[in-house]
């Protein structure tokens, strides 16, 4: 495995400890302070960029938020300069579950008012 490390993790392929036997202070976010559509919306407001390491040659590009700007939105792990795969994956995890919930609602609106429609319109 190649490694690019400049103070941080980037350029490796590596797996995030996620086992439940491993963690503690768990709370569900069904039952905890954590709102699916506020991190979705969050995700939307985060500024986007592409860029390279300091170290990569000028061909290679990357795309992604600033780490500063993704501690200022969410808070998670331990500064503003890394963002960690795990805090990454659980937030985009939850920006899609929510957006899932947001299109069947708005399904269930459109055939609700589909059925209306049809209901009103004048039979041929």
């Amino acid at each position: 495995m190649t490694s690019h490390i400049q103070g941080g993790r980037a350029g490796r392929d590596e797996a995030e400890p996620s086992s439940l036997t491993g963690r503690i202070d768990t709370e569900p976010i069904s039952t905890g302070p954590v709102n699916g559509f506020e991190v979705m919306a969050k995700v939307s407001a985060l500024p986007v960029a592409t860029w390279r390491y300091r170290w990569e040659p000028a061909g290679v590009r990357h795309l992604g938020p600033m780490a500063q700007d993704w501690h200022a939105a969410f808070g998670l792990g331990k500064g503003n300069t890394t963002i960690p795969m795990v805090d990454a994956h659980g937030v985009l995890v939850v920006a899609i579950q929510a957006l899932h919930r947001q299109v069947g609602e708005l399904r269930a609106e459109i055939d609700q008012l589909h059925q209306q429609l049809t209901a009103q319109s004048p039979r041929h």
